[in-house]
């Protein structure tokens, strides 16, 4: 018998409401079905995300180790399996996708070291350039087909944005957002087309194993992919781990790794600005995340 934990239960009944708790009522089931079809045997306790269970697990027909990944299939996760697959093929430093079924989204993982994730790196700088590594080989690959786009995100965020603009109590605020909002409009018209993580924080890149040959790597999972300009990749960098001394030094040296023209980078990085204070007055606050907020008045030069 599988035990839930008890955190999955909460994150997904506030973040899918009736839906999220009949999945997390499911999963016990879900996760017999596949350790028989897989042919697997549990390894380890459950661990969890926000949204998914992660169940370390050893493949019965050569003993190798794996993690098997549960989660509901919604428009962040239908791409992850054939995101993995693309970076696995580039040898972009994704962690490798051995099984999948589209019907349910649960995806047969290769094991990672889970006691190291990036965040253990004290340095924070040194945690901001492999990171920054890590997403200038995920970025260099081309989007394949069928992946959510970025100029439909982009286009939606535009379509509402004066009205959430309007519910904050703040004016500064309110100025803000409706400024990260005119950043997008500049370069809407250039979404491009590159494979985007979309979540690519320090929690998001794991120390490789080395029965798998990637010792001494660190290897990225749980994207929420889409096709877009890299420039939407650096918001994770800077309000993680959040140092406000540090958010213009992370995003020089995370737009000069990628490549990336720093105007363009900056209104897409104002972008995500705008995308989390929607998400906020959506959820009926009134004012933006001070960290978030912060990041748009250093990216727009204001005090």
């Amino acid at each position: 018998m599988i035990d839930v934990p008890d955190e999955l239960v909460v994150n997904l009944s506030a973040h899918s409401g009736a839906a999220g708790r009949a999945f997390a009522d499911s999963l016990p089931g879900l996760a017999a079905r596949y350790l028989d079809e897989w042919g697997l045997r549990l390894d380890g306790g459950a661990m969890s995300g926000m949204c998914a269970l992660v169940l370390p697990v050893v493949r019965e027909a050569d003993g190798r180790r794996a993690a098997l990944k549960l989660q509901s299939v919604d428009e962040e996760t239908v791409g992850e399996p054939v995101a993995l697959r693309v970076w696995g093929m580039a040898g972009a430093g994704a962690v490798g996708l051995l099984e999948h079924d589209a019907a349910t989204g649960s995806m047969l993982l290769e094991r990672l070291d889970g006691q190291r994730p990036l965040t253990g790196v004290g340095d924070a700088r040194s945690a901001v350039r492999v990171l920054a590594g890590s997403l200038a080989r995920l970025v260099r690959v081309p989007a394949p087909p069928g992946m959510r786009r970025l100029e439909d995100v982009a286009a939606r965020m535009l379509e509402v944005a004066p009205g959430a603009a309007s519910g904050l109590v703040d004016e500064g605020e309110r100025r803000l957002l409706l400024d990260c909002a005119a950043a997008v409009c500049e370069v809407a018209g250039e979404p491009g087309d590159r494979l985007l993580h979309w979540d690519l924080h320090y929690d998001n890149i794991l120390a490789g194993c080395a029965e798998e040959g990637r010792a001494g790597e660190w290897v990225a999972l749980d994207p929420k992919p889409l096709a877009g300009d890299p420039g939407f990749e650096l918001f994770p960098a800077l309000h993680n781990r959040f140092d406000a001394s540090e958010v213009l030094w992370r995003f020089d040296l995370l737009a000069g790794v990628l490549e990336l023209d720093r105007e363009s980078a900056r209104a897409w990085t104002l972008g995500r600005v705008l995308q989390t204070g929607l998400w906020a007055t959506g959820d009926g606050e009134r004012r933006l995340p001070p960290e978030h907020a912060e990041i748009a008045r250093q990216l727009l030069g204001r005090d």
